[in-house]
């Protein structure tokens, strides 16, 4: 449960994986480093046991053959660094109970418990230290008064050494993890940038067997996808080619009946057909892709030209703002995407205002804004599907095909471009192209 919580807070498999390699080798590293230094400390012990053994004996049998006189200046020749003799009864207090003083008692005993009678205590206070009593041959009392050194000191240079370690394991394991997690980076990428045109760069296939395994998946599986969206497209084109005869032959028959309500009729049954043959196509070349390579243009000519052409044709259209900047994209495209705005603004409004937004980032915005009846708040992101339509406008003024909006969404993606739907405050609707700009 305590890994589960750790790992909640890095989102990245770079990031978890870092953390549980870098946690891993530091509880190892700080693990050796304890049981280096016990088993460090445990062998200079029994090293010292011998030590004092040898020590202790030899000075007791020194001191003890000595004349009286002369033991005094003898004592600080005889101290060592953890325990000093002491001619004198010494301290009272308790049994000895450190583990670290009952092993010197007990190695003092071992090697002169024999030729003198020993007593040990601990001096109260201080339970670590270790007084042995025993009395020399001439009944002189003798103290020999231990300080034991809790562990043996640690080299100066040593903590820098174990730092210097851990960050040499740090980067290795930094290094390691991003070598491992790479490919997984470059398999998003390229699944984010695999975009309506298929297009998207193609994936290395070495490395490691499964990361090349992976590669040769995705781009086997980019392949099939090309070929569905190409087989796709050639059946609608000549679905598309096979019905233009019969609808011809319809026409000219239209033409010669008498009857010419029913004639009219049939002849607007017959274009509503052939405006969905060709908008079913052109949706199907959006959706593989377009072809139409990118350019450096002049927007403010290509949407005032656009502009002139519908007031030409007598249509309320007028434009607002000027980019004053070169755009690098697919001019054709742009101008499909603003024309079947243009058209269902006055399809619904009678009229279309364009307006041109330079923005931050190096972006502009392109909108188109009408005074129509607008559209539901739910249905926003939904015109945007293929064939799909409002009830409201499901007749023959204005109902069209169902797929304007559905090419000009597939266009703005291949442009890299959003395309979005917003109501206006009082009625109406705004369409908002949103476009890198260059310069």
């Amino acid at each position: 449960m305590k890994l589960k919580a750790l790992l909640r807070g890095p989102r990245t498999l770079f990031a978890r994986l870092a953390l549980i390699l870098f946690v891993s080798l530091a509880l190892t590293q700080s693990l050796s480093v304890w049981l280096t230094r016990t088993e460090r400390d445990q062998t200079m012990t029994n090293v010292m046991m011998g030590y004092i053994e040898r020590e202790v004996t030899s000075s007791v049998a020194l001191l003890d053959h000595l004349p009286p006189d002369e033991r005094a200046a003898w004592l600080p020749r005889l101290a060592r660094r953890t325990y000093t003799f002491v001619l004198g009864p010494g301290a009272a207090g308790g049994p000895v109970d450190a583990e670290l003083s009952a092993r010197v008692a007990q190695s003092i005993a071992e090697g002169i418990g024999k030729r003198y009678k020993l007593t040990a205590n601990s001096v109260t206070g201080d339970p670590d230290r270790l007084q042995v009593h025993l009395q020399l041959s001439d009944g002189t009392p003798l103290t020999i008064d231990y300080h034991p050194m809790p562990s043996a000191p640690l080299s100066p240079w040593l903590s820098w050494v174990l730092v210097l370690q851990l960050a040499v394991l740090a980067a290795c394991c930094w290094l390691a993890v991003r070598l491992a997690t790479r490919p997984l980076s470059q398999l998003a990428r390229a699944a984010d940038t695999l975009g309506p045109d298929l297009k998207a760069e193609r994936l290395p296939e070495d490395g490691p067997d499964e990361v090349a395994r992976a590669a040769r998946a995705f781009n086997a599986m980019q392949d099939r996808i090309r070929m569905y969206m190409t087989e796709r497209l050639q059946i609608l084109a000549a679905i598309s080619h096979d019905l233009q005869t019969p609808i011809t032959r319809m026409r000219l028959r239209v033409d010669v009946m008498d009857d010419s309500a029913q004639g009219a009729k049939l002849q607007q049954d017959l274009q509503e057909m052939e405006t969905m043959v060709k908008e079913g196509v052109t949706y199907a070349r959006t959706m593989h892709g377009a072809t139409e390579a990118p350019l450096r243009i002049d927007p403010d000519a290509l949407l005032e030209s656009l502009v002139f052409d519908y007031v030409d044709a007598g249509k309320d259209v007028v434009l607002h703002g000027r980019i004053e900047a070169p755009l690098v994209t697919r001019p054709q495209a742009l101008r499909r995407i603003v024309g079947n705005l243009v058209d269902n603004a006055l399809k619904f409004g009678g009229a279309a205002e364009i307006s041109v937004t330079a923005l931050e980032d190096k972006q502009v915005m392109v909108a188109v804004l009408d005074r129509g009846p607008g559209i539901p708040a739910e249905s926003l992101e939904a015109v945007f599907e293929p064939f799909v339509r409002l009830e409201g406008s499901r007749n023959r003024g204005t109902g069209g095909t169902g797929l304007g909006l559905a090419i000009a969404r597939q266009l703005a993606l291949a442009m890299d471009a959003t395309l979005s739907l917003h109501n206006r405050p009082g009625g109406g609707l705004e369409a908002r192209l949103v476009l890198r700009r260059v310069g």
